[in-house]
């Protein structure tokens, strides 16, 4: 396995594809490092050299960033949100989605597990 910014990369995969298990790294990311670098996308991970192995290390050191650096930015982000208080931040406190989804039905990746709430008793005459 090649190992980049602290993660295995498979070397069963194709480069591309291999480099997005990176977080920070998509598709589009990962065929921009391979172009720098001069390395055909359908290459497999096993099949890089030293050379090419080091040119990839070097460009994500150097250009992108990854792992606990991108990690830290975000929640420093999603922090500043909820502490100046803006709509985005109110709603990453309460947990609730942030970009206009209905929450009547749906929401429950953001929500959670259902929590059941009783009906209302009826008046007896």
């Amino acid at each position: 396995m090649a190992r980049i910014a602290g993660i295995d990369i498979p070397k069963n995969k194709r480069g591309v594809i291999g480099l997005t298990y990176i977080y920070g790294i998509g598709r589009s990311t990962a065929a921009e490092i391979l172009d720098h670098a001069g390395i055909s996308h359908d290459k497999h991970v096993s099949e890089w050299n030293d050379d090419e192995l080091a040119l990839i290390r070097n460009f994500i050191t150097e250009r992108v960033k990854t792992e606990g650096e991108l990690r830290s930015s975000v929640q420093l982000n999603i922090k500043r949100l909820m502490d100046i208080g803006c709509y985005r931040g109110q709603r990453h406190r309460k947990g609730l989605p942030l970009r206009g989804q209905r929450t009547r039905t749906n929401a429950r990746t953001r929500k959670g597990k259902r929590k059941t709430v009783a009906g209302k008793k009826k008046a007896t005459k």
